[in-house]
């Protein structure tokens, strides 16, 4: 009885703070009745309808709309009606106790929700992005944004107070304003914080707006304040635009908008470890919070705890130079420990997920792009919440004029007022789902030792879709037969180490209901057969995943031959007497420069990094004799081999960086040579040799394994 009490006095006491927020727009009008704790949302058979307030008006440049003036107010009623407030007893006595759906085993309320509104991303961050990239998902498979308001609208019901959009980048997102508006309406209802986490690049352009539409919070990514460090870590360059959104922020607080900000940096050791004391220096004349965060593992980031500069190491630093830091106490859900150097205007915090986790205190819910539910950001588990939204559609994307048509349908069958609010189809299911999931939730995440060697999404992912599960196996977390797709309702679903059909093993993604390409019933031949690795299961090319795979020398020597018709033009080449200049120097240059720009002309390869590049040629004239053609005939006109070798260090082979090399010089021979002999032919293009990897050493007419010939493990 005792923690009932406790837990409505503290759903008061939370909605009481909210209440001395001062929002950015008027508010929405709401009845004496509604409360953060009542949403009144009203469930006909398995759908939800959850009121909707009036969207907010666009109002003029923000400045001018942030203090509202006297003649903005409203008059005052001829008959004002007395207000009432509520004693303390009244209102513990209506509070309502945190939703159970969001309450997980070990009495840990979520009521943070994180989105990921986009998988697109305008940077290349080394520690985010893998370095051969991530394929994109095809539009539908996202969620749209109708979708994202009414997952938000359940969530929020159920006690969800901060919302805080994610990507990818989310200001690449085209309506990303527009569905800031509508999220921005839930302030009514509960919604106390609706945040933005950004790289900064294109903020400046859309802050206002944002700003108008009610967001409240700015976490911006910046790990160097440095432009040409800047340039190295995110492979693009766009510090000036960055640097334009952080003065049009601080701009804005000035002018009184009431947005928390904070700047997030992850410290790699070797890399932007020295800057530590710069972004502290940040924090001495502006109003922000600088927060380092360790460096942790994700698919294709390379790390490794040699670059993970740890929390009390970067304390060490700092305190060397400022002796008199001080804690600032930390609040309930905090992921950072929060310093402040005495007589600085702004604080620093440490996030320090891979040696002192916070997983106790943990609140964070997050919905991936493709509407997935992941409970843990270093967990693997996920659930579809998309699939059984778009029930109600037929299993497809719901868009507005479908949301607008199911909103009419559910009213005329259940008499309601299309005015009364937005339809959450399967609302019941949604939250079964939801909270069954949230009540699987660890104690706590993998440490140190172990995280490193876990599979997970790539960091660009971790808030949005993977097109890795055909690699990788996202294992769903045992959720009833209910929201499972009809062909596995009937079984357990599959988990490592328990023996399941070959049906499973090949079932691509566990949490979707689109359909996949049918299998063959030979579940043997189908293993054995040859397949092409960059063709996915529904037979899309995508660019093969190399993450697992560990760095080699790996070689590739490829060969192609320039046969003339005349020897007129070989024996030019040979004395270097043609007007266009020497030829074979060239087409050394011209291979050279192919083999590092593969990436570029083949669409699915890998950039990587070459080490060596060498072209030869071997000129064979008719009058040395022994030269002949693939009839068994004698060229005439003699001919010119070209061989490319090529090397790296690498985790994928160089065989195409070879073919192209050899090809480029080939072409190169052609274009100087054609004003003399218009029949020349290019042929024989082959990889004659490649070594490394794990297929060993292979050369033209057989295979054999180095490891064998030279003893290697």
């Amino acid at each position: 009885m005792a923690s009932a009490i406790w837990r409505a006095a503290h759903c008061v006491r939370l909605a009481a703070r909210a209440s001395q927020q001062l929002p950015l727009s008027p508010p929405l009008p709401r009845s004496s009745s509604s409360s953060h704790s009542s949403l009144n949302i009203r469930r006909i058979a398995s759908v939800a309808v959850v009121p909707q307030a009036a969207q907010p008006a666009v109002s003029e440049p923000l400045p001018e709309i942030i203090r509202p003036q006297e003649d903005d107010l409203p008059a005052a009623s001829p008959n004002p009606r007395p207000v009432t407030t509520p004693s303390r007893m009244e209102r513990i006595r209506d509070a309502r106790p945190f939703s159970d759906f969001l309450t997980d085993t070990f009495h840990r309320q979520h009521d943070y929700l994180r989105i990921s509104v986009t998988e697109r991303c305008n940077l290349r961050c080394l520690y985010c992005m893998p370095e051969e990239g991530v394929p994109l998902s095809p539009q539908r498979n996202l969620l749209t944004t109708p979708e994202i308001v009414m997952l938000s609208s359940l969530f929020v019901e159920q006690g969800v107070t901060k919302i805080r959009l994610t990507g990818g980048e989310p200001t690449v997102r085209p309506d990303i304003v527009s569905l800031m508006q509508q999220l921005g309406s839930l302030r009514s209802h509960g919604l106390r914080e609706l945040c933005l986490t950004t790289n900064g690049l294109a903020l400046h352009r859309k802050l206002d707006a944002m700003v108008e539409s009610g967001l409240t919070g700015i976490n911006l990514s910046l790990d160097t304040l440095d432009p040409w460090q800047f340039q190295l870590m995110t492979r693009r360059n766009g510090f000036a635009a960055v640097q334009k959104s952080i003065d049009r922020i601080f701009q804005l607080k000035r002018a009184g908008a009431p947005l928390k900000f904070k700047i997030n940096c992850v410290v790699m050791r070797g890399l932007n470890d020295r800057e530590i004391l710069d972004f502290v220096e940040l924090t001495r004349n502006r109003d922000v919070e600088v927060r380092f965060i360790e460096y942790m593992p994700f698919d294709g980031n390379r790390w490794s705890q040699g670059k993970m500069v740890s929390y009390t190491e970067m304390l060490d630093r700092i305190r060397e130079r400022h002796p008199d830091l001080e804690r600032v106490p930390d609040r309930k859900n905090d992921t950072s420990k929060t310093y402040r150097v005495p007589g600085f205007k702004g604080k620093i915090g440490f996030i320090t997920s891979m040696t002192h986790n916070f997983c106790g205190t943990c609140n964070r819910l997050r919905i991936t792009c493709d509407g997935n539910l992941k409970v843990c950001l270093f967990g693997n588990a996920e659930v579809s919440l998309r699939d059984i939204l778009r029930k109600a559609n037929n299993g497809e994307p719901i868009d507005e004029a479908a949301l607008e048509s199911l909103q009419k349908v559910v009213m005329e069958q259940k008499g309601a007022s299309s005015s009364e609010g937005v339809v959450v189809p399967n609302a019941e299911e949604l939250l079964d789902v939801i909270g069954m999931a949230v009540k699987r939730k660890k104690p706590k995440h993998a440490g140190i030792g172990e995280l490193e060697h876990m599979k997970n999404r790539p960091m660009i992912l971790i808030d949005s879709p993977s097109q890795a599960r055909s690699q990788t196996t996202w294992h769903p977390i045992g959720l009833t037969s209910s929201w499972a797709p009809a062909h596995r309702q009937s079984s357990p679903l599959p988990w490592p180490g328990r023996a399941t059909s070959p049906s499973y093993h090949r079932q691509v993604r566990f949490f979707s209901s689109i359909p996949h390409c049918r299998q063959s019933d030979n579940t043997n031949d189908d293993l054995n057969a040859p397949r092409l690795t960059h063709l996915t299961t529904t037979g899309e090319a995508h660019m093969v995943s190399i993450s697992d795979k560990q760095p080699t020398k790996r070689t590739a020597v490829a060969k192609c031959v320039v046969c003339f018709s005349d020897v007129t033009a070989l024996r030019l080449v040979r004395a270097n007497a043609l007007k266009k200049g020497d030829v074979l120097g060239v087409a050394r240059i011209a291979g050279i420069m192919a083999a590092k720009r593969t990436p570029d002309l083949i669409p699915l390869c890998h950039p990587i990094m070459i080490t060596h590049v060498e072209i030869g040629f071997e000129v064979r004239d008719p009058a040395d004799g022994g030269i002949e053609g693939e009839d068994g005939k004698r060229n005439k006109g003699g001919e010119i081999e070209v061989s490319a070798a090529v090397s790296c260090d690498g985790k994928t082979g160089v065989e195409m960086e070879a073919l192209t090399a050899a090809s480029a010089a080939a072409l190169t021979i052609y274009d100087m040579c054609k004003a003399v002999d218009k029949g020349m032919v290019i042929g024989d293009l082959r990889v004659v040799l490649k070594e490394g990897g794990k297929s060993g050493r292979w050369v033209e007419g057989q295979k054999e394994d180095l490891r064998k010939h030279e003893g290697r493990s």
